[in-house]
């Protein structure tokens, strides 16, 4: 059976701010969570998202667009990277990531645990 959803970030299911510095819209589709998030400069996953997951490293995968801004990227074993513009970034669980420069980091997440930013209260 062949089918279509249409769903916008304008009016997304849920609206999960971070502690500080941005927030995550998220939508569902089939079942599947898209997150367009806006990472505010001075956003760091260990103080802003790091509280609310409680773990000491981001433990959700990741498969993001970049709209715009950079973030850079470092995995639990020391890899490094950066990330800008138009680039498509495939990230494991186990990283810390922070925004780079004075722009917001701007992103759209195909691949995000279900929970991501999500607060446990």
């Amino acid at each position: 059976m062949a089918g279509i959803e249409v769903k916008g970030f304008a009016s997304p299911e849920d609206r999960r701010a971070f502690v500080d510095h941005g927030e995550a819209l998220v939508v569902t589709l089939s079942g599947g969570t898209v997150m367009k998030a806006t990472f505010e400069p001075g956003w760091h996953w260990k103080e802003h998202l790091g509280p609310i997951a409680g773990t000491e490293t981001c433990q959700s995968p990741h498969l993001l667009y970049v709209l715009s801004g950079r973030m850079a990227v470092r995995m639990d074993d020391g890899t490094e990277g950066e990330c800008g513009p138009d680039d498509t970034v495939r990230i494991d669980p186990g990283h810390d990531a922070w925004v780079v420069g004075d722009e917001p980091c701007v992103v759209v997440d195909f691949g995000i645990a279900p929970t991501y930013a999500q607060r446990k209260d």
